[in-house]
């Protein structure tokens, strides 16, 4: 059966409908090209990394655990209440989260020495080596999807969505000054 009859639509098929669908609703055609795209491979990477987590053991919510310990600064100490606003659940679903992790041996939950009320959670060697696998792993079906881009391509393309995340922060910014009184 040729592409064209196939019964699901390719990704940028996906792509030209929304976009098309946007357009025809109002929308600029260049931002609406742009922000589907930024979307599509967001939700279509987020499909494969679904999968790959799967393969080294993690959940999705496994996961955000890891990735926030693992981009923490090496003195900075977190605790579970501040995982749990930082990945958005509720505190007894990251209690939770913790234990299984803990019993995997990729976490540590230790009393805080300067109050013994809190306990602080860490990385183990094996957390970071997990968080190091699933980087590797990724890293490569991203190299896949960027393949077909040059070097200085993949440059200017990683600037200008610097640029575009920059104007997300003057939004806030500006959002933050209006609601202020």
């Amino acid at each position: 059966m040729s592409p064209s009859k196939s019964k699901h639509k390719s990704v940028r098929q996906e792509y030209e409908a929304e976009v098309a669908a946007y357009v025809e609703a109002g929308g600029n055609e260049q931002v609406q090209r742009v922000i589907t795209a930024v979307q599509g491979l967001t939700r279509k990477l987020s499909q494969w990394y679904a999968v790959s987590l799967s393969e080294v053991g993690l959940t999705s919510g496994e996961w955000s655990v890891l990735s926030n310990l693992a981009l923490q600064p090496r003195d900075a100490t977190t605790t579970p209440s501040q995982l749990a606003e930082a990945v958005s659940v509720a505190p007894s679903s990251m209690t939770h989260r913790l234990d299984k992790m803990a019993e995997r041996g990729l976490v540590d939950r230790n009393p805080d020495p300067s109050n013994r009320t809190r306990v602080l959670v860490t990385l183990t060697a094996a957390g970071w080596e997990t968080f190091r696998q699933v980087i590797r792993e990724s890293d490569l079906l991203e190299s896949d999807v960027l393949s077909r881009l040059s070097g200085p391509q993949r440059e200017q393309l990683a600037t200008l969505l610097e640029k575009a995340i920059a104007g997300l922060d003057d939004l806030a910014a500006s959002r933050d000054q209006a609601a202020t009184p």
